[in-house]
């Protein structure tokens, strides 16, 4: 799933390719995708792009005042084209395109999504705050107001939680996500499962600290690659994220995983439990 660095990316350089040209085109290869109707994607066409944002993980094309807010789920992506295809799009269950916006130059992008799990999003609104998901974000972590004492105050409210549960939970803190989670909480020398509020003053500095650094650090690699080299650049700067059954690049122990649902996610014992394995949900059902 992209989260802040690869989102932030993306918003940069349809910023650079898309601001100042007039929307000429928007097709829909997948109906779902679309999550407001209020607004069809037919009033785009001759509206001149203004601005791209990042709001959390999602990203805000801003074009004369109407937002298209896209959010790229699980298994989505945006693929820019300099000249993209003139053959129209055919709706299509078999096709991966679920959107496609071409620009008065020819360029534009195409929204896709692999799987059957369709969760990519988009929705054509006056104000972002009209989607739900924008309206319910959190502090963002690139805020200036993400200060150590904010921190602190968020997870006294989360109580008992986990951190894990804490950290990726967007009406918290937007734009931190399940492999970045892994990696600041690595960082920290954390248990995936600590409770928030039982963190020291200490910890908590040490949390938000790797909380900024993991996170800034993934935004200045990313900055300037090419959409489709995201991916790739996110992965081999991963310690620990997908990393299970390697050696923890700090200690040597092999890096362990958890599972739930149809989420997982990667920690190393000796840095971040004191040597003790998690339990693993789905290990303990094939145990019974």
């Amino acid at each position: 799933m992209p989260e802040l660095p690869e989102v932030e990316s993306l918003a940069g350089l349809m910023r650079a390719r898309a601001v100042g040209h007039a929307i000429a085109g928007v097709e829909l290869g997948a109906v779902h995708v679309l999550k407001t109707y209020d607004l069809p994607p037919a009033a785009l066409i001759g509206l001149l792009v203004t601005d791209v944002t990042r709001r959390g993980k999602f990203l805000d094309l801003d074009a004369d005042g109407v937002h298209v807010v896209m959010h790229l789920a699980r298994a989505g992506w945006l693929r820019w084209n300099e000249a993209l295809p003139t053959a129209p799009l055919r709706p299509s269950g078999r096709s991966p395109v679920a959107l496609r916006l071409r620009l008065d130059d020819g360029s534009g992008f195409d929204l896709t999504e692999a799987g059957t799990r369709k969760r990519l999003s988009v929705s054509i609104v006056r104000d972002p705050s009209e989607v739900p998901g924008v309206a319910r974000l959190g502090m963002d972590v690139l805020d200036p107001a993400f200060t150590v004492e904010a921190f602190a105050a968020m997870l006294a409210a989360a109580g008992r939680a986990r951190i894990k549960g804490v950290l990726i939970d967007q009406t918290v803190l937007a734009g931190v996500g399940n492999a970045y989670s892994d990696e600041v909480l690595w960082e920290a020398r954390l248990s995936p499962f600590k409770p928030a509020s039982s963190l020291d003053a200490d910890a908590v500095a040490t949390l938000h600290a790797a909380i900024l650094r993991t996170l800034g650090d993934a935004v200045v690699r990313a900055e300037g690659v090419a959409a489709d080299g995201l991916k790739a650049a996110k992965k081999t700067a991963l310690q620990v994220h997908g990393k299970t059954g390697l050696p923890c690049p700090r200690c040597g122990d092999t890096i362990r995983e958890v599972s739930y649902a149809d989420k997982s996610w990667q920690y190393c014992a000796t840095c971040q439990t004191g040597g003790e394995p998690l339990a693993d949900r789905r290990l303990s059902r094939l145990l019974r």
